[in-house]
């Protein structure tokens, strides 16, 4: 025997959810979506201008809080079909006039996009806010001497500027490859109607420009059934959540007893409830798996969407839009957990300093130096040095490096001073004056530039603020 719609299990599984979903995203977006396009009516001539006051007297005299509040009891399908009946308590069938030349498609398509770029604006603050951090520190270390490993093992000597500039860099292109996702997402699909627009004469461009839309998804085909926009989005908040994840695992390395580079501020640590000495860096932990949430739900929007028809299909709509939210939250969790680590993380230069001079690190300089005296071939140099840090064994002292070259090489011109002036790491890291490189008049430079890339990213966000009017 047949039932009639909803089946009590495709309620309880499926519209129940989904009515509160859109309750706790959609709702502000659906009212402004039905003033915009009320106006739009109005202005075309398809209802009069009493009907335009009436119907936005009725949208304006919704009790918000009721419609919060609802519980799904299978009446109205979902949340659009609810609040077109109580307009339709407040003015009858005139409600009914609202919903010309539209279609639940196109609907859908402009709330998930006008909750979209709002969480990207939020995303892209969070990490100009971080940024901000990492630029603050950076300008207090421009001559704070470390190691910079490759292959997980000491290299050569850096700054910690020179670091977290590096940080900064993909924090900046973070920032951009949002933006672009923002660009993408902005533009608006209503007037589409269910696929292929209308018969009506309707203006998309100016429901586009009351709703803050940048365009129009143009094509109505595409409007409704293209979704690279969130894809894009996903790809984008994937990428940065990576770059978080790296970063975040030097800064707990760094944390270590072992390393003992940096100490987070006691609300940032735990102790144990057993050993009385511990300080546990919960809070980069936190920031660790936050991101690889995040980045295992950017990759689960793509794979909810992979394969699936280009049409209007529910499997990228009311059930996946949950996991975006869910994504977003993730994302800015991580993001400003780690904002708060960095503004009060203290940093022991001393340390860092003192590993910079060991394990061999300056010794490229050495034969850079051996290149620029004795006019030799660098790999004549290299194997010099080479064949003197072997005979050094574990002694790694500059002193102990320039009397071995000596003793090998005892026809050299280059004093033992000079050798030892040569594997200095403040002489390593000053000489490095290559654009890029971590010479402290180089960084300097660079966190100026960076500033500059800030201050265009801060003018943007209020821009796009006033343009989507939020």
């Amino acid at each position: 025997m047949s039932e009639s719609f909803p089946a009590p299990v495709y309620a309880q599984t499926v519209l129940t959810q989904n009515f509160s979903d859109a309750q706790q995203h959609f709702l502000q977006p659906l009212l402004r979506i039905h003033d915009a396009h009320t106006r739009m009516l109005a202005k075309q001539g398809i209802i009069s201008g009493a009907e335009e006051k009436t119907l936005l007297a009725a949208l304006a005299g919704l009790d918000r809080n009721k419609i919060l509040n609802a519980r799904y009891d299978g009446t109205h399908e979902d949340l659009f079909f609810f609040v077109e009946a109580l307009l339709e308590q407040a003015c009858g069938e005139l409600a009914g006039k609202m919903h010309t030349a539209r279609s639940r498609n196109d609907i859908a398509i402009t709330l998930y996009r006008m909750t979209v770029r709002e969480e990207l604006l939020r995303s892209i603050e969070n990490v100009h806010a971080l940024r901000a951090n990492v630029l603050r520190l950076t300008a207090q270390h421009l001559d704070t001497v470390m190691p910079a490993h490759t292959h997980t093992q000491p290299a050569q000597p850096t700054t910690l500027a020179h670091y977290l500039l590096a940080a900064s860099e993909f924090m900046g292109r973070d920032a951009m490859r949002l933006q672009a996702a923002f660009a993408s997402v902005n533009h608006s699909p209503m007037g589409a109607a269910a696929i292929t627009t209308s018969g009506f004469p309707i203006d998309r461009f100016e429901v586009a420009r009351l709703l803050g839309f940048s365009g129009l998804a143009e094509n109505s085909y595409g409007a409704i059934a293209a979704i690279d926009y969130m894809t894009e989005t996903a790809a984008a908040m994937a990428v940065a959540m990576v770059n978080l994840g790296k970063f975040t695992q030097d800064l707990l390395l760094w944390s270590t007893r072992e390393f003992g580079f940096i100490r987070l501020s006691d609300g940032y640590v735990q102790s144990s409830s057993i050993m009385p000495q511990k300080r546990n860096p919960v809070a980069l932990e936190h920031a660790r798996i936050l991101a690889s949430r995040a980045f295992g739900e950017a990759q689960a929007v793509l794979t909810c969407s992979h394969n699936t028809p280009f049409g209007d299909i529910n499997d990228s709509e009311d059930d996946l839009q949950p996991l975006v939210f869910t994504l977003f939250t993730d994302t800015n969790r991580a993001l400003s957990l780690l904002t708060g680590v960095l503004s009060k993380v203290e940093v022991d230069r001393g340390k860092l300093q003192a590993r910079a001079g060991k394990d061999f690190l300056t010794v490229t300089e050495l034969a850079d130096t051996l290149v620029r005296s004795e006019g030799l071939s660098f790999r004549e140099a290299h194997a010099i040095v080479a064949a003197a840090v072997k005979a050094c064994g574990t002694d790694d002292s500059s002193r102990a490096i320039a009397l071995a070259v000596k003793r090998n090489q005892p026809d050299l011109k280059l004093t033992v001073d000079a050798m030892e002036t040569a594997l200095d790491p403040v002489n390593f890291v000053r000489t490095r004056t290559i654009i890029g490189g971590p010479a402290p008049s180089r960084t300097a430079e660079a966190v100026e530039n960076h500033k500059a890339d800030q201050q265009r990213i801060t003018e943007w966000l209020s821009a796009m603020r006033t343009l989507i009017g939020v």
